[in-house]
C-alpha cells in the first residue's frame, strides 16, 4: 500500500502495523474469492495470485516484531553500547582478571571513590566503562549527596581530558590529574626528538612551525570537531610547504600527501598548567599520594575482603551493597 511520507526515514511501528494491516485485508479478499469459487482452474489461479501479498504480509510481520524489540533495546541501551541480558543495567567491560588474555568482556559496572587517608569518603556507580566520561558525573554527585570539593582534586591519567581539566578549573578548584603522555614527554628520548612537533621552532609573527628539514609548517584553517560526549574541540591545522622529496619524509610522516599537524591551543595550555603545577614541590607532594591513598582501598577490598563481585542485579541494589562493602572498610580501617 501507498504510504506518504515527507522524509526517508526508517518506517515506524505505527506504519508498519498499517501495511500488515492492509496486506491482511489483501490475504483476506483472496481468502474469500476462493471459499466463492466453484471452478478449480479459477481457484489455482487465485491461490497463486495470494502467495506475493502472504509472503510479504510473513516478512512485515517480522519487520513489526523486530521494530518493536530494537525498541525496547534501545531505550535500555541510552548512550552505551552493550548491555546484559540478566542485568540491563550492567555494562559489557574489559576486566583485569582475563584469564585466558584474549580479551573477553563481562557483564559489569564502574565504580568510582574519592578518599582521603585511604578511607572511602564518597563513592557512586556508572554504566560506562570509561574512567574519563564518569569524572565530570562523579564530581556532580560528590557536591550534591556528600561534601564540597576540595582545593586540590587528584585522579590518575585516566581522568586527563581537556573536558575535565576545564570542569575543575570552572569550580574554580585545582586540578592535580595527569594526561596519557605526560610520563612518556618527560624523557630524554621525547625531548631529544626532532619529529616531535613540541620540539619544533614556532614563529609567533608568521604563524608556523619550522620543520627538522627546515621547511614552513603554516597555518591553513580552524577544524571544530566534537565527541560523543558533545563536547567540542578547536584544532589549528597548520600544513608543510613542500614534502614530496624530502629526504626525512619516511621518519617524519607517513601521510601520502604534506604532512598536516593539529594543533589544541586549549589542550597544549591546559597540559603546561598540569606540568607547573606537578612540579611545584606541594602540589607535587600532594599527587604523590595518590597511589598510596586510593589503591590500597580496592586492594583490601579485593584482596583481603575476597569481594571481587556483585551478588545483587540492578544499579540501585549493586550501589547498596558496594555501600556496606566500603564501610566495612572504612571500619576494620
Amino acid at each position: 500500500p501507498e504510504i506518504e511520507r515527507e522524509s526517508s526515514d526508517e518506517l515506524s511501528k505505527e506504519e508498519l502495523s498499517e501495511v500488515v494491516k492492509k496486506l491482511d485485508e489483501k490475504v483476506e479478499k483472496y481468502d474469500k474469492a476462493i471459499e466463492e469459487s466453484k471452478e478449480a482452474k479459477e481457484r489455482k489461479q487465485l491461490r497463486s495470485e495470494r502467495k506475493e501479498p502472504k509472503q510479504y504480509r510473513k516478512q512485515f510481520q517480522d519487520f513489526e516484531a523486530r521494530k518493536h524489540k530494537y525498541q525496547k533495546d534501545m531505550a535500555i541501551l541510552g548512550d552505551r553500547n552493550s548491555y546484559s541480558k540478566t542485568d540491563h543495567d550492567a555494562t559489557f567491560m574489559r576486566m583485569k582478571d582475563d584469564y585466558m588474555k584474549n580479551g573477553q568482556l563481562k557483564a559489569g559496572y564502574n565504580v568510582q571513590i574519592a578518599t582521603e587517608g585511604q578511607y572511602t569518603l564518597a563513592y557512586d556507580v556508572f554504566p560506562n566503562p570509561t574512567d574519563t566520561r564518569t569524572f565530570i558525573p562523579f564530581l556532580d554527585s560528590i557536591e550534591d549527596r556528600y561534601f564540597q570539593l576540595p582545593e586540590h582534586i587528584v585522579a590518575d591519567a585516566g581522568y586527563g581530558s581537556e573536558q575535565n581539566y576545564s570542569n575543575v578549573l570552572h569550580r574554580k578548584r585545582t586540578p592535580l590529574i595527569t594526561y596519557n603522555s605526560y610520563r612518556m614527554e618527560k624523557k630524554k628520548k621525547y625531548k631529544t626528538n626532532p619529529f616531535h612537533v613540541s620540539n619544533w621552532d614556532y614563529d609567533s609573527d608568521g604563524d608556523f612551525f619550522t620543520c627538522p628539514n627546515g621547511k614552513k609548517v603554516s597555518f591553513h584553517y580552524l577544524s571544530n570537531r566534537k565527541d560523543k560526549a558533545g563536547f567540542k574541540r578547536t584544532f589549528h591545522v597548520y600544513e608543510c610547504e613542500h614534502c614530496s622529496r624530502c629526504p626525512l619524509r619516511d621518519q617524519c610522516t607517513k601521510a601520502k600527501g604534506n604532512r598536516k599537524i593539529y594543533y589544541n591551543a586549549q589542550w597544549e595550555q591546559q597540559k603546561a598548567y598540569i606540568r607547573e603545577q606537578l612540579s611545584k614541590e606541594e602540589t607535587g607532594k600532594i599527587y604523590g599520594k595518590r597511589k598510596i591513598d586510593v589503591e590500597p582501598v580496592f586492594g583490601f577490598l579485593k584482596a583481603n575482603l575476597r569481594f571481587t563481585r556483585m551478588s545483587v542485579r540492578g544499579n540501585s541494589k549493586v550501589e547498596n551493597e558496594l555501600g556496606f562493602a566500603f564501610m566495612a572498610v572504612n571500619l576494620r580501617k
